[in-house]
């Protein structure tokens, strides 16, 4: 994070927009100098970082035809610019800012050629330093005008379209500026970095940003639209965020809390503005840190849980219209009088928005065949086995067959025809060949077969390893990996049926 700036008191103030990066480069070529360090050195050696500047070969002929290649310019040391061979012309591109023209010019090609360059060589080097010259010294290749207009939005567009090319700066970066600047009694800055980087050390871990956070205080606000508009941005919507930061700042606590005992993290929670509408129920209803454990609201969590999965396995949720849907929902949420999260209003509000969250047929076959790598696995599998306990232990989405049996010469050797060897290292990654397995078992099972894994974790217990397999729907497990086909084509219907038995209807 950057350092504050002192204030600035009593001064007229000039904003540049954009252009530091290619200024900096500028100066670097034009006066300064680059360093990395040289292989098979140690790092604390000075000879492994030597100063290196910029310099242009004037005898370089180009075969290409676009302008980045008709030129060569490399960082060099001088040992390396005097070491030149036959065909290069070093020329220091920094002693261009002291050359008086033409004479200079033709002075330093003709001290630095040999007498053996023909004149060829000669003119053709005096053409690209001369180009050199014009570009610093008489040509305005930096281009600048002057905006007028004092509308804020406009400036922030032409900032934000202009500095598209360098350090990716969002319009909240922008609009944290203005926040800065009007809150009175705290430092937004400060505060909203502080409570980034304590949300995403939550659990396994969140990548949540300080757009979000930003998003998240006009929601919990109930400032306007959650767009990130300036208007929403004025000294009075700063006045009402500032006033209840504290209390916002408790709500986004309390939600990643919430969110990370269902199992998610940075790595499987696809949308981190799906958890806005759940921060603005808690913010609502003023709950504390007793909503994550208490039996009293273990209803509640779980229906909380369940509309959570659903608008991020249904494809689109929260994609376009995104502010138009949060700021619905927000009003749905509060007006609603009910004791628990109201699932049911927010899913007509949806509903009419185009936002449903009933999966039709095709989608539901797309689920049944998700693939081990997809943000949306864990998702779905939580949802599928609710009984798995993700509040006190890691889980790990884990192959039930190994991943490492399926190529193609592990499958050749366990007697797979070789027609079906494509079939069975395609299927090894989806759902059908996956479970969630807590992280201690995940690594006691390594590479095992399920089967001789299930007897290593139910040696005296039929009954146990009974109830596993039904419960995590795998069915009879085969011993071989020639059973994996029919395995994974039952494990898939049965998967397949549960999926649309929970996602095709509407929730109760």
């Amino acid at each position: 994070h950057c350092p504050p700036l002192p204030p600035l008191h009593d001064r007229q103030l000039t904003a540049v927009l954009d252009g530091q990066q290619r200024l900096t480069a500028l100066n670097i070529g034009l006066r300064g100098s680059m360093a990395w360090k040289q292989p098979r050195l140690w790092w604390n050696n000075p000879e492994a970082f030597p100063k290196r500047r910029l310099y242009l070969d004037l005898l370089w002929e180009s075969n290409h035809d676009d302008e980045e290649s008709q030129y060569r310019f490399e960082f060099l040391t001088d040992e390396e610019s005097q070491a030149a061979s036959d065909g290069e012309c070093w020329f220091p591109v920094r002693e261009v800012l002291g050359m008086e023209g033409g004479p200079a010019m033709l002075s330093w090609l003709t001290e630095q050629l040999p007498q053996e360059h023909s004149n060829e060589h000669l003119n053709r080097g005096y053409r690209t330093l001369d180009k050199l010259y014009r570009v610093v010294h008489t040509e305005n290749t930096v281009a600048f005008y002057e905006e007028k207009s004092q509308e804020l939005e406009k400036v922030l567009q032409i900032f934000i379209r202009t500095n598209s090319g360098g350090t990716f700066l969002s319009h909240s970066d922008l609009l944290l500026s203005i926040a800065v600047s009007q809150w009175t009694q705290k430092d937004a800055r400060e505060e909203i970095h502080t409570l980034v980087d304590e949300l995403n050390r939550i659990g396994t871990g969140f990548a949540l940003s300080k757009d979000w956070v930003l998003k998240a205080g006009l929601m919990l606000s109930d400032i306007g639209s959650v767009g990130f508009k300036v208007d929403n941005f004025n000294r009075a919507n700063m006045t009402v965020l500032e006033e209840k930061w504290d209390s916002v700042k408790h709500s986004l606590t309390l939600t990643v809390h919430l969110v990370s005992s269902f199992g998610f993290n940075g790595q499987n929670l696809s949308s981190n503005n799906a958890i806005l509408p759940i921060a603005y129920y808690l913010h609502k209803k003023g709950y504390g840190e007793t909503y994550l454990d208490r039996n009293e609201f273990k209803q509640d969590r779980e229906a909380t849980r369940e509309w959570l999965i659903r608008s991020l396995l249904k494809s689109g949720v929260w994609g376009s219209g995104l502010d138009t849907l949060l700021t619905a929902i927000r009003r749905v949420i509060g007006e609603s009088d009910g004791d628990g999260f109201p699932v049911s209003q927010i899913w007509e509000e949806m509903t009419r928005r185009g936002k449903s969250l009933v999966f039709e047929d095709e989608e539901l076959e797309d689920l049944a065949d998700m693939e081990f790598n997809s943000r949306l696995t864990f998702a779905l599998l939580s949802l599928l086995f609710p009984f798995v306990d993700l509040r006190s232990n890691y889980f790990h989405v884990d192959h039930v067959f190994p991943r490492s049996r399926f190529t193609e010469r592990r499958l050749r050797d366990a007697g797979i025809p070789d027609d079906e060897i494509d079939g069975f290292m395609s299927n090894s990654n989806r759902l059908a060949n996956l479970q969630l397995l807590q992280g201690a078992q995940n690594h006691e099972k390594s590479a095992q077969m399920p089967s001789d894994w299930l007897d290593q974790a139910y040696p005296e217990d039929s009954a146990g390893r009974r109830e596993y397999e039904n419960r995590h729907l795998l069915g009879d497990v085969p011993t071989a990996m020639t059973g994996f086909g029919a395995f994974y084509e039952a494990r898939r219907a049965r998967l397949k049926e549960e999926i649309t038995r929970l996602l095709g209807r509407r929730a109760t």
